[in-house]
């Protein structure tokens, strides 16, 4: 289940009839508009609230690093430059994350802003403030003052995006940056429970459990006394509007990291890779950033509305991260009271529900629109179902206080040592990450960090009835009780998003993971050497050997065709070694024929409403281990005659859908012109002029979903999630990292750091991460200083 593309905030505005009136535009004159707002990069700038000068160099790749005498100067800074390269970008990130969309977008968007005003944190914020850091509240002030500063500095000479649109950017509160709705969309596997739901109530449970196998494989079964009927996806009505707002689109799950201790390092000091997988975007959803002062000097990136970095290194500790898949939520089934809505039931009694009514400003209403917010025991009411009594309440890690996606950041930041990084790894709620490091000392290690819940007698694979309080959470595991390890026999930690659980491992963290292909072949690199250089990184994290590409490689030599005219094709593909470059022509016939595959498998199965859960990367696994070993249960009463007849009509169907997307001449066909990215900006939507001047692409892209350098894509095989940002550490000498980001660090279109580190990526080439003040001067560009002033 995916969002829809982050141009549903133009597409809304335009069919609202919202936005302004304007003369034509053309590609030149809206680059022009932009390059007339570009924001002041160089010399000085007199800005109230400072204490002392601040000093930022930007590099030639457009990071900034910034340099002050005090924390809230720096903090103060970061917040300033992140809005002079992104203030459209995080103003409506902000609006999103606290229910603020309808305000810009009218009546339709009231769904989104309910759903995120049903995850705002309502508890004590002096605990929530205190989770993150002890100093989180005082470096929120300082950041969200910095976004301000830079707002009043402009004016008027707001970004284009604000001019075309007709509106102002909002004003921040040290609040505005504990929204949730960045981490819910990582906590995706309540959706799963309504999805395999519905599977259930269509196929029935031993057949659910055939097509959709847990991982470890566990016999699940729906709660006795639950009628699974009317539970399904609908429930979701207000999510899936909110994950539809700009920064919430989402590519392919999944991310790599790894770290080899010294002992397998040309340096001898451990190395450090990271490449964290989210939505193509533009701007990116990765802000890069350095943070010097006293106390302070950190690198790396992280969101653009928040302060710190959440991923990279400071003097002493490197790390990165990949999403565990922790499950971190339950839907509860909660039974209504007929007479009364607004109660359920708790045992043998009726229970009101904690009612709070927000008004939400509507653009185009005179008045603000009142909605009501519903509340259980166990948390928000998403949904509810009046005809059969029901209410479906979301109980969720990122309720607790410190739940707000990547702020426990600013602890990890200041981290000593690996054991001192681990610790603050207590702090890490949401969303569930698989934090591995290193230190300058030698070590490496690896905690899946997440705010983890406590079930005893149940699973959490199906929505529960909540009255009788029989399926509640029995609190969360220590921290010290995660799966773990530190300075391992292999010499080397590991993680992507497969199952991490160790052999007798005693608490249920998950039963659903991301394919384990990535992680084999990252495996399968770090096992064939004996010494490692900061090149054997760069060329694991851009590896394209897809391991479903291999089997069906061998699959199509077993199987009779029946068809002379398909043999050509049959040995293109035969003779194929995996290796999904954007050159290959045997990759074109492997990525159709993979989702022919997929679509045939599960369609004779399930109902055309369930395919979009099985019919999946997740679903592959379970593809390919039915067509290597067939058997009754998948093919009938003759496994072998019924899988070659899937594999032929299959392929057949892929040879001619590949002919119908390349036409031409087939010695041309290539995975790259099949398989393309395009960054496509929010304001493409308005028209082609737009598209043109916005949008960065197509260019061809390699890989897929399976393949480390990660490349998942839609039906249509546009390029949607992937890494953008990587990171290559060596801890012997800082200054040696490198780092990759894509397009550019600016959202500003016309700025010089809009689209230049684009033809970097794409060549599968990294810019230096500069750390020492030495080197940092090396490659600056641009100076600026902002100067204290007085209101």
């Amino acid at each position: 289940m995916k969002p829809r593309p982050r141009a549903f905030l133009l597409v809304l505005l335009t069919c609202a009839g919202m936005l302004p009136a304007r003369a034509a535009e053309t590609p030149e004159s809206l680059r022009k508009k932009g390059s007339a707002v570009l924001t002041q990069l160089e010399g000085q700038i007199k800005v109230p609230g400072l204490k002392e000068p601040v000093e930022i160099l930007r590099d030639c790749w457009g990071i900034p690093h910034i340099y002050a005498h005090n924390a809230d100067d720096l903090f103060f800074a970061q917040g300033f430059v992140a809005a002079q390269d992104r203030l459209f970008q995080i103003d409506l990130w902000r609006r999103v994350g606290l229910g603020e969309t309808a305000e810009v977008l009218g009546k339709k968007s009231l769904e989104t802003d309910r759903f995120a005003r049903l995850l705002k944190y309502r508890g004590d914020p002096d605990a929530e403030w205190a989770a993150y850091a002890p100093d989180a509240h005082q470096i929120a002030i300082a950041f969200t003052r910095g976004i301000n500063a830079y707002i009043d500095s402009i004016g008027n000479r707001l970004p284009i995006e604000f001019q075309l649109l007709g509106i102002r950017p909002k004003k921040w509160r040290p609040e505005d940056c504990l929204g949730r709705m960045s981490g819910i969309i990582m906590s995706r596997n309540f959706s799963n429970e309504l999805a395999r739901a519905q599977l259930v109530a269509a196929v029935g449970i031993e057949k659910a459990r055939l097509i959709a196998p847990t991982d470890p494989p566990r016999d699940y079964t729906p709660v006795p006394d639950l009628d699974l009927t009317g539970i399904d996806r609908s429930i979701l009505t207000g999510y899936n509007a909110a994950i539809q707002a700009p920064q919430f689109k989402l590519g392919g799950d999944g991310s790599n990291n790894w770290a080899v201790e010294g002992t397998l390092s040309a340096s001898g000091k451990p190395l450090m890779a990271s490449d964290p997988h989210r939505a193509i975007a533009l701007p990116s959803l990765r802000y890069l950033v350095h943070l010097n002062a006293p106390g302070w000097n950190v690198i790396g990136s992280g969101e653009p509305g928040l302060p710190g970095v959440a991923i990279g290194h400071n003097e002493r500790v490197a790390w990165g991260f990949t999403i565990v898949g922790t499950d971190q939520a339950d839907l509860y089934v909660e039974e209504t009271n007929p007479l009364d809505a607004t109660e359920y039931r708790v045992g043998d009694r009726w229970e009101k529900m904690k009612i709070v009514r927000e008004r939400v400003a509507v653009r185009g209403e005179e008045q603000p629109t009142e909605i009501e917010l519903r509340f259980t025991r166990h948390g928000p009411v998403i949904f509810e179902n009046a005809k059969r009594h029901r209410a479906y309440a979301l109980k969720w890690a990122g309720s607790e206080p410190g739940g707000a996606a990547y702020l426990a950041s600013l602890a990890l930041d200041r981290a000593k040592d690996g054991r001192d990084f681990a610790a603050a790894l207590k702090r890490w709620k949401v969303p569930s990450e698989n934090m591995v490091y290193a230190d300058v000392d030698g070590n490496i290690g690896w905690v899946a960090a997440a705010l983890t819940p406590v079930r005893k007698g149940w699973d959490g694979l199906l929505p529960v009835p909540g009255a009788k309080g029989v399926y509640e959470w029995q609190g969360f595991l220590p921290r010290e009780e995660l799966p773990q390890s530190q300075n391992p026999s292999s010499h080397y930690v590991a993680t992507a998003n497969q199952n991490i659980l160790p052999a007798g491992y005693h608490a249920e963290i998950s039963y659903e993971w991301s394919p384990p292909y990535r992680f084999a072949r990252i495996k399968e690199c770090l096992e064939a050497k004996k010494r490692f250089t900061l090149e054997d990184f760069q060329s694991i994290q851009h590896d394209i050997t897809t391991l479903p590409g291999r089997t069906l490689a061998r699959l199509i030599k077993i199987v009779d065709m029946q068809d002379r005219e398909l043999q050509p094709y049959v040995e293109l593909l035969a003779g194929w070694d995996g290796v999904l470059s954007a050159d290959s022509r045997a990759g074109v016939l492997y990525g159709i024929w993979l989702q022919e595959l997929l679509d045939g498998f599960y369609h004779s199965e399930v109902p055309a409403r369930l395919l979009d859960f099985l019919a999946t990367p997740n679903g592959v696994p379970v593809l390919l281990a039915a067509l290597e070993k067939p058997n009754a249960a998948w093919f009938g009463e003759k496994p072998r005659e019924g899988r070659d007849r899937l594999l032929r009509t299959t392929f057949r169907k892929a040879v001619n859908r590949a002919r119908k997307l390349l036409p031409g001449d087939e010695k041309e066909w290539s995975w790259g012109r099949l398989h393309t990215t395009t960054f496509r900006h929010p304001l493409a939507s308005l028209g082609p002029a737009y598209a043109k001047a916005f949008n960065l692409g197509p260019v061809p892209r390699g890989g897929d979903a399976f393949t480390p350098n990660a490349a998942s894509h839609n039906l249509k095989f546009e390029h949607t999630g992937g890494a953008t940002y990587r990171h290559i550490l060596d801890l012997a000498d800082w200054d040696r990292g490198l780092a990759t980001s894509a397009p550019g660090q600016s959202g500003q279109l016309g700025s010089p750091h809009y689209d230049d580190l684009l033809p970097l990526w794409q060549k599968g080439e990294y810019f230096p991460l500069a750390f020492s003040r030495a080197r940092v001067e090396k490659v600056a560009r641009h100076r600026l200083i902002l100067i204290p002033a007085e209101r």
